[in-house]
């Protein structure tokens, strides 16, 4: 919204939108009404429409949002801090638990499907998440050669690339089989290969 809200609209937009996250979840896109979004949120259809003005779509890209950001919450404090291997392994017990918890059903990716992953709101929804995510994944690794677990020269973009591409990969298997042993195996591998590429020798010098 262009207004800025007061504290109180806030907490009644985060309602609204937390509420419709609970309800899509339960039921489905296809199957949630905005009826059962105003019994769940405690809200009237005058304040729902007053924050969402746009209607339906808008508020199920504001629950995209909303499930986008909830990636990346439900892996701290872990992701916020792999300064090292034990983090690291937290960090991936976490992110396992997570994806077996949720199982062959993406909430973020069933709204995508409804609002459309092309649209130019959606699209941006999901690039801010995977920025976000990967530079997440650069700063732990950064951490690590802070502390001589990595070499200094190691390509930090690009390894937090290619784990933030192996977790996409399992997560999008265990979405089409149910198993999440390949998620597992891409974690473990790719931070196998951190490990392996060795101490900072010039650290362990110092």
């Amino acid at each position: 919204m262009a207004k800025e809200l007061t504290p109180k609209g806030k907490a009644t937009r985060s309602r609204i939108v937390v509420g419709a996250a609970e309800v899509l979840r339960e039921k489905g896109v296809a199957l949630a009404t905005l009826d059962d979004v105003l019994a769940r949120s405690r809200t009237s259809k005058s304040q729902l429409f007053h924050y969402f003005p746009a209607g339906k779509d808008e508020l199920l890209l504001a629950v995209a949002q909303f499930e986008a950001d909830q990636v990346l919450e439900d892996q701290m404090p872990y992701l916020g801090c792999l300064d090292s291997w034990e983090a690291w392994q937290q960090w991936r017990d976490v992110v396992v638990e997570r994806y077996e918890v949720q199982g062959d059903h993406c909430p973020l990716g069933s709204l995508f499907l409804q609002i459309g992953r092309s649209t130019p709101g959606a699209r941006a929804i999901v690039v801010e998440l995977m920025r976000r995510w990967q530079e997440s994944l650069a700063g732990g690794i950064r951490a690590l050669q802070d502390a001589g677990l990595a070499p200094a020269g190691l390509d930090v973009d690009r390894r937090a690339a290619a784990l933030l591409a192996g977790i996409q990969g399992g997560v999008s298997i265990l979405l089409s089989t149910g198993d999440v042993t390949h998620l597992q195996a891409a974690l473990d591998q790719g931070i196998a290969d951190l490990r392996n590429a060795g101490p900072d020798p010039d650290f362990a010098q110092a």
